[in-house]
């Protein structure tokens, strides 16, 4: 596959995780809202997941703190995962609340739980995959609307569970990380997901 499957590193890029958490739910799930107000939640999502971010990156750069979107150096990462952060707050705080849909409020709390782990071990000197924490929190998602909708979602999750391996196999190829770095990142990305199903299943 050589080359070719870099291409996951670039579709699963960290910022791009919420809105297909969001196409999802929308998609697969019961989802009792209108289409006017599933368009006003996707650009949400999209202006303060993505939009905010990336002019962040931009301005990040223009000023020399960071070298890449891939964010390879540990000290590069502090001030993106923090901004991050604050966001994802503010999200869960002003518009994908637990009152108006708390599955997406859920999934965003544990990707807040997640980016605030990242951050953490970033100060502790470690280095994890902040891409196998957003593929991972993604699958996790998706098997749990599975069991919460009590809804078949077996060929999404497998098309999920084989782009964890194409993107771990990306990471490995573009000698961005170690296999070290890939598993921890897996068990952030994994375990606040799993630890927040008992509150929503």
């Amino acid at each position: 596959m050589g080359k070719t499957i870099n291409i996951f590193s670039y579709l699963f890029h960290p910022l791009f995780v919420s809105i297909y958490a969001v196409l999802v739910f929308f998609f697969f799930g019961n989802s009792y809202f209108t289409y006017t107000e599933i368009y006003l939640i996707i650009i949400q999502i999209v202006i303060i997941t993505i939009f905010i971010p990336i002019t962040f990156y931009y301005l990040l750069l223009s000023i020399g703190k960071v070298d890449s979107i891939m964010l390879a150096d540990k000290a590069q990462r502090k001030l993106p995962l923090l901004i991050h952060a604050v966001l994802l707050f503010i999200l869960i705080h002003k518009s994908i609340t637990f009152e108006s849909c708390p599955e997406l409020y859920f999934f965003f709390f544990g990707s807040l739980i997640s980016t605030l782990l990242a951050l953490i071990m970033v100060f502790a000197g470690y280095k994890v995959s902040l891409h196998m924490i957003g593929i991972t929190a993604l699958t996790v998602f998706a098997m749990a609307l599975s069991l919460h909708f009590q809804i078949r979602l077996m060929i999404p999750i497998l098309v999920l569970v084989l782009c964890n391996g194409f993107v771990a196999s990306s990471r490995l190829q573009m000698k961005a990380h170690t296999m070290l770095e890939l598993v921890l990142g897996t068990a952030i990305g994994v375990l606040p997901q799993l630890g927040l199903l008992y509150l929503w299943l």
